[in-house]
């Protein structure tokens, strides 16, 4: 639905007003540590997805077959191909 530019400026002035009357209590404070522990585990995450990545890659290389991978993997010689398969030449 479109909107006036007055309905954009009073809005605006609604929030401003808003932001300047809001007194912060305790509960609003987020610990910054739970964030950082949360990239640092994401980032891990990534790391470790690329190292199995590489690691499938070389098995492939080496003459494993998708169904030696996948019983590693937890899973189906077809669903480890699907997932990895992109990433070999075989």
């Amino acid at each position: 639905m479109p909107r006036t530019l007055q309905e954009i400026i009073d809005h605006q002035d609604e929030l401003a007003e808003a932001f300047e009357q809001h007194e912060p209590t305790p509960d609003d404070h987020l610990d910054p540590a739970a964030f950082e522990a949360l990239r640092n585990a994401a980032a891990q995450k990534a790391h470790a997805e690329q190292a199995l990545a590489d690691a499938v890659t070389h098995a492939r290389d080496a003459g494993y077959t998708w169904a030696a991978i996948g019983a590693l993997l937890g899973t189906s010689g077809e669903a480890a191909r699907q997932r990895y398969g992109q990433l070999t030449k075989h």
